[in-house]
């Protein structure tokens, strides 16, 4: 199986801290893995994104043109590379900050309030990882547990007080 995942957002929004925990956990699982940010005006507030390819055989290309999962934080986003979402794909929105439906019947449409939840549970940047507990839930990509050890992995350890924050995001958008 392969999942060719595309995040996007605003610069800011941790897209591609995103991309970086799901690469680790392809790593933890054993897969082959790409990460490939797409970055640069984006950091003064244009859209940022991010390509990541989890699969079980060699990866050919790091860029993602065509996602089997598109992860959009925000409506520029999603109206850049909806229509690049291959038929049968999956499409999770931060319905806080995407303010139109997804259009399109072909594909699974997922829409969860990530950064207003962030919000309301004092998980303050955390929408990021909200949207990756509903990617969890939806697809199945990989487990709770190589989501845990993949931000223990990645979080530095003068940052070790945010792990809790990040593993409670996730279960807020796994359990939404």
């Amino acid at each position: 199986m392969t999942h060719e995942i595309l995040a996007a957002g605003f610069g800011g929004q941790g897209v591609l801290f995103l991309g970086r925990v799901l690469a680790q956990a392809g790593l933890i699982d054993g897969k082959e893995v790409s990460w490939f940010p797409s970055y640069g005006p984006e950091m003064r507030g244009g859209t940022c994104n991010c390509s990541v390819c989890l699969s079980e055989k060699p990866i050919g290309s790091p860029l993602v043109t065509h996602p089997s999962v598109l992860i959009a934080m925000n409506t520029p986003s999603l109206e850049k590379f909806i229509d690049f979402v291959v038929p049968g794909g999956v499409v999770i929105c931060d319905s806080t900050m995407v303010d139109t439906e997804v259009s399109r019947d072909d594909v699974k449409a997922f829409s969860i309030p990530a950064s207003q939840l962030a919000a309301d549970n004092d998980l303050k940047g955390g929408a990021n990882i909200i949207l990756i507990g509903k990617l969890i839930k939806e697809t199945g990509v990989f487990t709770r547990e190589t989501f845990k050890k993949a931000i223990e992995k990645i979080v530095p350890p003068e940052r070790e007080h945010l792990i809790a924050g990040n593993l409670r995001a996730a279960e807020i958008g796994i359990n939404s």
